[in-house]
């Protein structure tokens, strides 16, 4: 509460809770005059040295002028941030606007002076520079464009905070001091400086909650069944490695173990320091648990209870209360209403789920919203070839309930770098923050696979986030452009995590066909035509082919350099010499290893024995691993449908028992050798997903599929994903146009936007404007008589057109609006009155002329500025039957020169543009110039938040814009420019 003396209210947007380097969070928030005490009580915590390094001589406690200067301000020319964990600081920074002559001043002085100070108990931690982007982006908001800072030389730390931000900065040494300047604008390093903060930040946070070094589940019954009770089981079944420990508050005094856990009362209880809790108690009880675990410093928590946001608004402010509470003692949150978290490494085995038996370890991380979609992928995994064994197990699951927290973007930043995870496999309800999301899902993509299905739900209830406005087909599509495979079902989402978890990726379209089923591989065939893929003839083996005769032609299709992959298909066989499941298999796995570098995959029918034996594998991990030892082959699944159930192991295992726990490890891993002696060929080095080779582990696994249609989308998305790899090395670049007038401009749209918060320009201004980028558009002169039409005609030139532009007919030439080729008075005083006649009066039709345009393909560009993903660009050709269909492109906004020539080649009637049936092909390089000069109109201008040009008639040289049309608005914030902050709430 500020004093009648200052000139703003409290501001609360500037609030904001951040990730720390070490993964806990902490509070930014304004100093208020009620923080006084606070103050005094963390000044008193810090060290001598470093309240020297503040203020330069030794200050033992502050007076009480001192106090009262560092909790009051104006929130424009003087601003106090404090960090808080519990409530109590940890750290503050400040800025003092100051003049030229360096004494205070108000605005429009655009310098500030700023200091810093952090307990010592909390340095290392990146206190300060979070704060240094909090602070600098308050600055930036009430104009101030500079700091300068002075600093002790031997504060090595803080120069260090400084130097590392990447602001352009002047540095100067005088009397014993550093002097630093730096401007506070975002630059293209101080932006990577972040992000790179961001992704360690956030990747040690979900670290901290996947890799605990002791776990307390807390709300564990007394008796045997309830969540708490069956958390706890699984924990001991898998082997935890790290401290277990169970607590309840109705727990009798004198219980001292549970099921040989150590059993408590409360967490505060513990002698020993505990990582993650999950939390199985009533919801009314939650508030206090998180309260008990915030105190005794525990990490992370698991909620798994329900009773939130799911039910309703009372639920929904739970919700959000319980964040604001775990987030207040510097802890990160999974759930509520979660299912739970597991990590198979050896090192951890934590099963802290609902799951009944743990995972087999592998290399696929599997992230779901939805607890009953986690238990589906779960099981489909399992059962597929012959049980989860090696490369295709898990390596991380996280079922993340209600989102509260805990993303799959804070879970996609832990994978990135996670050296146990090669695939990545996202089942999401909603993306709440897409423009983020794509962002990390670019970066993830370039070093491994990530497979998303999106649901069909909304932002996640509770988060103050930023709905999208687009189509979710556009959506899919800026997902794909980040290199993301997008599937529709999780049975796909699975399909394709097994083929890129087990096998190297093609290096193109083109795909053999062998098998002893010349039906099933004409199927295969067809299904490869219609996702786009180049199929040889399929080789027919008959039915009577021996496991040698699969063996020789699977190995000369490898040999083929005319091939990129190759579909084997196999049906139960018939006559002496035929091959049982375990002969075939071991012979396509040989011969498989004599072509590492390509894909194999299996369609199989009523060959479940087949899929079990393809799967077997001694190891499926990297040498230096160690793994479990293989399992008993479990059913393999027969049909595209699963059941939802809970996990089940195979047969004669037993869970835990792999020989790892503890105190024990597992033997390690032999690489293996082919039949013919012939060792797997070495993995490609990382970077080069073309020339990915089978490693030691996943050379003997080869996908097994029920379906040719499977087997054949799965191989589609490989391939798809492998160019976009190849074409991520190279992105292009935005290239500069020198009759571009971007300062005249930007005075254009400032003179508009004058006028008020948003409006659509007229066609002059439109012409104006787009005309500063190179865009020239026809004129199109209003024609409200016959006579005005005549007099228009005769000044454009004849012939023309006569078009009707009511909102009804614009742009509907399939409805009859529009006369073209009037070569003369007659002609177009009889198109006129023809127009009248259909539509109406002349104030209906709002008839223009237009001088005719050479003939070409009518086209469309649009550009969109939405809220939540960003800048969009988007494509397609003009006219109903295209809008039907949704056969438009669209790429994030700034377009390389690479990315438009994708855009025009992206829709599905591309070939109308160059030359289909014999018709001319159109100047395509004039298209991918406009298409470039909107982007960098829309980059250059975010005011700029809507651009139509249609139709575009591309034409065998050149092009014409005939219609344009531009919105103005302030642009709306851009989140990913700020500082880092969590979602709101």
């Amino acid at each position: 509460m500020q004093s009648a003396s200052d000139r703003h209210e409290y501001p609360a947007h500037w609030e904001a809770d951040v990730v720390l380097r070490d993964g806990g969070t902490a509070r930014i928030r304004p100093i208020t005059v009620d923080d006084a005490e606070r103050l005094v009580s963390f000044y008193e915590q810090v060290s001598d040295e470093s309240k020297y390094y503040r203020f330069f001589a030794p200050y033992p406690r502050l007076s009480a002028k001192d106090v009262h200067r560092f909790t009051h301000h104006d929130f424009v020319d003087r601003v106090g941030l404090a960090a808080t964990v519990g409530g109590e600081f940890i750290a503050t920074v400040r800025y003092d606007r100051i003049g030229a002559d360096g004494a205070a001043a108000p605005a429009p002085a655009d310098e500030a002076e700023v200091a810093f100070l952090v307990q010592d108990a909390h340095q290392g931690r990146g206190v300060a520079s979070a704060l240094l982007e909090h602070i600098a982006a308050v600055a930036r908001e009430r104009g101030i464009r500079r700091f300068a800072a002075e600093v002790l030389p031997a504060n090595t730390k803080m120069i260090k905070v400084f130097t590392d931000a990447g602001y352009t900065q002047k540095r100067s040494f005088e009397d014993g001091v550093v002097h630093l300047e730096f401007g506070l604008e975002p630059t293209e390093r101080s932006l990577a400086v972040q992000r790179a903060r961001e992704q360690r930040a956030e990747a040690r946070s979900v670290r901290r909650l996947l890799a605990p070094g002791s776990v307390a589940v807390i709300g564990t019954g007394r008796t045997p069944g309830g969540i708490g009770r069956s958390v706890l089981g699984n924990l001991r079944e898998a082997g935890f490695t790290g401290d277990l420990y169970a607590v309840n508050k109705a727990f009798p005094e004198d219980l001292e173990e549970l099921d040989g856990v150590p059993a408590h009362r409360s967490v505060r209880d513990i002698d020993g320091h505990v990582d993650l809790a999950v939390v199985a108690v009533p919801a009314d009880r939650v508030p206090e648990v998180v309260a008990e675990c915030g105190e005794h410093g525990v990490q992370g928590l698991v909620v798994l209870t329900a009773g939130y946001a799911e039910s309703g608004p009372e639920g929904l402010e739970r919700q959000r209360e319980l964040v604001r509470h775990a987030r207040a003692y510097g802890m990160r949150l999974i759930g509520p209403n979660a299912f739970g978290i597991i990590n198979t490494s050896p090192g951890v085995r934590l099963n802290a789920s609902l799951a009944p038996q743990m995972p087999r370890p592998g290399r696929i991380g599997l992230f779901a919203q939805s607890g009953a979609i986690g238990v589906a992928l779960l099981s489909r995994l399992h059962r597929r070839g012959g049980g989860v064994t090696g490369i295709t197990g898990v390596s991380t699951f996280v079922s993340s309930g209600n989102r509260a927290d805990v993303s799959g973007n804070d879970v996609l930043q832990y994978w990135y770098d996670d050296p146990d995870t090669d695939v990545a496999l996202m089942y999401l309800e909603s993306i709440g923050n897409p423009r983020k999301f794509t962002r990390l899902a670019r970066r993830t993509a370039a070093a491994k696979p990530l497979v998303v299905v999106q649901g069909a739900g909304t932002a996640p209830q509770g988060h103050a986030v930023r709905a999208t406005r687009l189509p979710r087909a556009t959506v899919s599509a800026l997902l794909r452009q980040a290199g993301v495979i997008r599937v529709d079902t999780i049975t796909e989402l699975v399909d394709a995590g097994l083929l890129l978890a087990r096998q190297p990726l093609p290096r193109g379209p083109r795909v053999a066909i062998l098998g002893n089923s010349e039906s099933l591989g004409l199927l295969t065939y067809d299904a490869c035509l219609s996702e786009g893929l180049r199929p040889q003839p399929p080789l027919d083996l008959t039915t009577e082919a021996s496991a040698e005769d699969f063996h020789a032609a699977l190995a000369h299709a490898l040999a083929d350099e005319t091939c990129d992959a190759v579909v084997v298909t196999a049906i139960p066989a018939i006559g002496e010499a035929s091959p049982d499941d375990g002969e075939l298999a071991q012979a396509l796995r040989s011969a498989a290893a004599t072509g590492p570098a390509k894909p194999v995959l299996v369609v199989h029918v009523e060959l479940g024995g087949l899929a079990e034996a393809l799967s077997a594998a001694t190891s499926t991990a990297p040498r230096a691993r160690t793994a479990p030892p293989a399992p008993a082959a479990a059913e393999a699944e027969a049909t595209g449908t699963g059941t939802t159930g809970a996990v089940t192991a195979p047969a004669g295992t037993t869970p835990g028992a792999s020989g790892t726990g503890p105190t024990g490890s597992a033997p390690a891993a032999t690489a293996p050798t082919t039949p013919t002696g012939t060792p797997p060929a070495p993995a490609a080095a990382p970077g080069e997903p073309a020339e990915r080779s089978r490693t030691s582990g996943d050379a003997h696994l080869i996908p097994a599929y029920p379906a040719a249609e499977r087997a054949v989308r799965a191989l589609a998305e490989a391939v798809k994903y492998a160019q976009w790899r190849r074409e991520a090395a190279d992105p292009g670049k935005v290239p500069e146009h020198e009759d571009i007038d971007e300062k005249g401009a930007a005075a254009l749209i400032g003179g508009l936007l004058a006028r008020g918060q948003g409006l659509t320009l007229g066609t002059e201004e439109t012409s104006e404007l787009l005309g500063r980028y190179g865009i020239p558009v026809r004129r199109a002169v209003p024609a409200p008589t016959p006579d005005e039409a005549v007099r228009a005609a005769g000044v454009l030139g004849y012939p023309v057109a006569l078009k009707a532009t009511a909102p009804h007919l614009r742009h509907r030439a399939d409805l009859g609006g529009v006369r073209l080729d009037l070569a003369d008075e007659e002609q177009l005083r009889r198109a006129y009155a023809e127009l009248a006649e259909l539509f109406g009066a002349p104030q209906q039709l709002r008839p223009v002329v237009q001088a005719m345009a050479p003939r070409g393909v009518d086209t469309v560009v649009r550009a969109v500025i939405d809220p939540a993903a960003g800048a969009v660009l988007s494509f397609g050709l003009a006219g109903a039957a295209s809008q039907l269909l949704g056969d438009m492109a669209h790429r994030l906004i700034p377009v390389t020169d690479r990315d438009a020539t994708s855009l025009v080649r992206s829709i599905r009637t591309a070939p109308l543009l160059f030359g289909w049936r014999g018709s001319a092909p159109v100047d395509t390089p004039a298209l991918e110039e406009l298409l470039l000069r909107v982007s960098r109109l829309v980059d250059d201008h975010p005011e700029v938040v809507a651009v139509t040009l249609e139709p575009v008639v591309v034409a065998p040289h050149g092009l014409s814009v005939l219609g344009a049309s531009v919105r103005l608005a302030p642009p709306p914030a851009r989140d990913d420019l700020g500082p880092r902050t969590l979602p709101l709430y």
